[in-house]
């Protein structure tokens, strides 16, 4: 199983902080995110993503595996 936790406008397009998901099938990083964006339409918006609290590119390569934390973060701004 798979956490999910949404952050900033992710969150509030998706009505939740998190969720757990369960796959039957190795699962990588640009299908969950492309099975995520047919359920929350996400494509307008624009996040970063963590696996296991490291940023990742939401273009590379990357197969998750069972117990993962997957989560989308706001844009960051920094000073």
């Amino acid at each position: 199983m798979i956490e999910v936790k949404y952050f900033g406008a992710v969150a509030e397009k998706t009505k939740c902080e998190f969720e757990k998901l369960s796959f039957s099938e190795e699962l990588s990083l640009q299908k969950l995110l492309q099975d995520l964006n047919e359920k929350y339409q996400l494509e307008s918006l624009s996040f970063s993503v963590a696996v296991n609290q490291k940023i990742v590119s939401k273009a590379a390569e990357y197969d998750l595996q069972t117990n993962d934390i997957v989560a989308l973060l706001p844009p960051f701004a920094g000073g």
